[in-house]
């Protein structure tokens, strides 16, 4: 629903009238929902698991947008991405391949080559 808001064309509009009912929630979903959301490729909520509901044993849980007032769980901060790996040398490569025969990557061969 937040995608079509974030389209913000007639189409988009009347595909989301047709799944929710009410002039209040289509105006919050094209104006405020599509704004906070204007950066973000997806991920707009977090569901948090609550308890075990007595009686039934169902589980419980609050679903809620991410980036708002008030959010019951603060959001992650993301993550840092790895560092580049530098290729190893062919001195070392060697010497890998002689302690440990395995951990080199075993060529094939084809039939043209025996």
């Amino acid at each position: 629903m937040v995608q079509l808001g974030k389209e913000g064309t007639l189409a988009a509009a009347r595909r989301a009238t047709a799944f929710v009912r009410g002039d209040d929630v289509m105006h919050k979903l094209f104006t405020e929902l599509a704004y906070r959301y204007k950066g973000r490729e997806g991920g707009y909520t977090r569901l948090l698991r609550t308890r075990i509901r007595m009686g039934d044993a169902a589980p419980m849980a609050y679903i809620e947008f991410v980036d708002r007032e008030n959010e019951l769980r603060e959001a992650k901060p993301p993550t840092p991405q790895p560092p580049e790996r530098t290729p190893l040398d062919p001195w070392t490569r060697s010497r890998i391949s002689k302690q440990w025969p395995s951990a080199t990557p075993k060529q094939t061969t084809t039939d043209s080559e025996t």
